[in-house]
């Protein structure tokens, strides 16, 4: 595979991935969420570093596009930008969602993430990890009318759920999606922002 580097700061964790030849660092510090951009760069560095690997001797750059902390996202997906601009390379965009799917095995499934206030973001995928169920928010109750099995990478009050091992999911994203570089990446937004939403309903009653 080619060589690159991969961000993730699309939660309160942080994954920062390298690989040079069969070399692969990967950098991971968790509950980091209002830390992440002190603390990606230097990881960023380190992980380059590792491996012995250069942001022109990357073949692209990758980041996770959501969904997850607005913030967050977006911090990755600028820094994948930036290198990728000065080093005219493409980039890849993957999604939370990904990140589980490729660490589960079963036939069909739900990846699930936390969307708070008792919601959730969706996902639907057959056992060849093709997307079955379009990412969706939905309430806890309507999670539990899919009636299937659950998969996600927090500690998640549902029924049918199983939590799998965050740190150890982007390096199988980017391998299964290496077929999709690309000029360009956005974020995953399946709903607005508080803020913005706050902004909707101020405008419904005249503020």
């Amino acid at each position: 595979m080619t060589d690159f580097l991969a961000i993730d700061t699309s939660s309160k964790h942080l994954t920062v991935l390298a690989q040079k030849g069969g070399k692969v660092a990967l950098r991971f510090i968790p509950d980091c969420a209002m830390r992440h951009s002190t603390e990606l760069m230097g990881e960023i560095e380190k992980a380059l570093n590792e491996v012995s690997l250069t942001p022109r001797e990357c073949g692209f750059f990758a980041a996770v596009t959501g969904p997850g902390s607005f913030t967050g996202i977006r911090i990755g997906i600028a820094t994948a930008k930036g290198f990728a601009l000065a080093a005219n390379k493409p980039l890849l965009g993957v999604t939370a969602f990904d990140l589980v799917a490729y660490n589960v095995t079963s036939e069909s499934f739900f990846a699930v993430i936390d969307a708070a206030h008792g919601h959730y973001y969706v996902c639907g995928y057959d056992k060849d990890k093709n997307v079955t169920f379009a990412p969706a928010y939905l309430s806890g109750e309507e999670v539990k009318a899919l009636n299937a099995p659950l998969y996600g990478f927090e500690d998640l009050p549902l029924d049918n759920y199983c939590k799998t091992d965050i740190k150890n999911g982007l390096y199988p994203a980017i391998c299964a999606s290496i077929n999709r570089l690309t000029d360009d990446i956005s974020a995953l937004y399946i709903r607005k922002s508080q803020a913005e939403e706050a902004r909707l309903a101020d405008k419904k009653v005249g503020i």
